[in-house]
């Protein structure tokens, strides 16, 4: 006789209630999937520099709310036809990180090519729980996504810690290269040595930069920067001598330090080009000069987010890249998501430049 099916456990999410509140682990029914959308059971989520932000009350965000945006996970239930960014189905089983956010696919920003700008968007760690969207960020099991977030199949044999990053620090890495047109050859500085910057020294290299002068007020992680491919490094002060020495074809500034934004805009070569990254949270105007852009050729753009064939492109990266080992040995062990409170502590501590959970909450 066979035995009857048991029903799935239901879903538990670390609901955020604001600095008061704080963390609660909550059961939330399952989902009742509407044509494109899926429901995925996380594997691994990562906190980000962003989701301290929003913990810090730097951002602002409604509550309550999931929070967490860099996760990777296997596929449970789809309504409808969903296609993965390369065009396959998506199937029960099939292990995917997703986009930040859901665009729309119609308005102006997305048929320009910004859909991460989307007049409707809406983003994974950024929103209000409500009746229907109970499970919109990663720090749960469960993680329902919306029609219209771009999906992307990750292999089996990339490590989890790999992989979850690669939907906010990777892609927006290689976002910046995208938009910087950074290519082989160029003189690359990178400003900042935290994930970011160490994916971003690494991405340069895999794109055929000549050079990398990477700065940091931290020794240790310029000692990092070094290890994932830098030719030198540098604090703030040695910083022009190396950019006059080496080139400065291109500038990734992902710190958010009004100095090193300054910076970025006085290193920069001529017909450079300066990526702004890392000025996510408001902070002190800086100035410049327009005469000197002007006879420079500079240009200047800022990247915040990404489309879903620059995701697509982090998770090929993150498979190909020969310091894959140096990638997983930035996040420690994962924690249970029950202990989300001391995931926070180590994150904000600095322990590392990535803190992880993982979503066994027994």
């Amino acid at each position: 006789m066979t035995e009857p099916s048991l029903p799935p456990p239901s879903p538990t999410a670390a609901v955020w209630s604001g600095p008061d509140g704080g963390f609660a682990l909550i059961r939330q029914p399952r989902p009742e999937l509407a044509p494109g959308e899926v429901l995925v059971r996380v594997e691994l989520a990562t906190l980000c520099g962003s989701d301290l932000h929003t913990l810090a009350g730097d951002r602002p965000t409604p509550v309550p709310t999931v929070l967490g945006h860099e996760a990777v996970g296997f596929v449970e239930e789809v309504a409808g036809p969903v296609r993965t960014a390369d065009g396959r189905p998506v199937t029960p089983g099939q292990r995917v990180t997703w986009t930040v956010g859901a665009s729309c696919g119609s308005c102006r920003r997305c048929t320009r090519g910004v859909p991460q700008k989307c007049a409707e968007l809406r983003k994974y760690g950024h929103e209000a729980v409500d009746g229907r969207w109970r499970l919109n960020g990663g720090f749960a099991t469960h993680c329902h996504l919306l029609a219209g977030t771009g999906l992307v199949e990750v292999p089996a044999a990339l490590a989890a810690a790999v992989a979850a990053p690669a939907s906010c620090a990777t892609a927006t890495v290689v976002c910046a290269a995208r938009r910087t047109e950074l290519s082989a050859g160029d003189a690359v500085v990178v400003l900042g040595c935290g994930m970011l910057g160490l994916t971003a020294i690494a991405y340069a290299r895999d794109r055929g930069a000549e050079h990398v002068v990477a700065c940091d007020v931290d020794e240790n992680r310029r000692g990092q920067a070094l290890a994932f491919g830098a030719t030198a490094v540098c604090g703030p002060d040695e910083l022009p001598g190396l950019a006059e020495a080496y080139g400065a074809d291109v500038v990734l500034e992902l710190s958010g330090s009004a100095r090193a934004v300054r910076s970025a805009l006085d290193v920069v070569g001529v017909d450079g080009r300066v990526a702004l990254v890392g000025s996510v949270s408001p902070g002190p105007r800086v100035d410049f000069a327009p005469e000197a852009f002007v006879r420079n050729l500079s240009r200047v753009v800022g990247t915040h987010n990404y489309t879903v064939d620059d995701l697509a492109e982090a998770v090929r990266f993150l498979a190909r890249t020969p310091v894959q080992g140096l990638f997983a040995a930035l996040v420690p062990p994962a924690l249970p998501l029950g202990e989300i409170d001391a995931a926070v502590a180590a994150a904000r501590a600095g322990t590392a430049p990535r803190v992880a959970l993982h979503m066994d909450t027994e």
